[in-house]
């Protein structure tokens, strides 16, 4: 599937509503928000959101958008890593290049800002995310954490090293 990614802007805030409300629908899971909670959402806080972190979405051509991720400076964390958060591809678009592609945005914008590190939380038993960032060279740090609100679950960080002017591949 050939998607183009796009870095969204503060006047996106209708899209990123919809997309993200999507992805909440669909895998309410996966987040560490409620369907119930972003509903309730006006634009003044899309809008905020869409200055404070870069957003892209990944959209098909002629079709709505697949795909979505957030990169920001994660609260204690080094100024060097930056930290993705809200990966996510809409059921239909999963394992057709859609992550890979939203990954190499975060990539290369991290790289750009600086950072020599991209790290992420992911829960252990999402297999295919787990496979994604193993084949785009993230590696597991040992850290762990229950998911809040989910009684035993856990998330583990993966971390992956750019190069300057680094892209994820693969």
């Amino acid at each position: 599937m050939t998607a183009t990614v796009t870095r969204l802007d503060e006047d996106d805030w209708e899209r990123l509503a919809e997309i993200r409300l999507r992805a909440l629908r669909s895998d309410p899971e996966a987040f560490a928000s409620s369907l119930a909670r972003e509903e309730l959402f006006r634009e003044q806080h899309w809008r905020m959101r869409l200055r404070s972190s870069p957003w892209w979405v990944a959209t098909p051509q002629g079709a709505p958008a697949v795909g979505l991720a957030c990169l920001i400076e994660e609260p204690g964390s080094p100024s060097t890593d930056r930290h993705l958060v809200a990966l996510w591809v809409a059921p239909e678009a999963r394992n057709r290049g859609v992550g890979t592609a939203l990954l190499a945005e975060a990539s290369r914008e991290a790289s750009e800002a600086g950072a020599e590190t991209l790290s992420l939380w992911v829960r252990e038993d999402n297999a295919a995310a787990l496979r994604l960032y193993d084949t785009l060279g993230f590696a597991a740090t040992g850290e762990r954490h229950p998911v809040p609100g989910r009684e035993g679950l856990v998330e583990v960080r993966y971390v992956r090293v750019l190069a300057p002017g680094a892209a994820a591949s693969g």
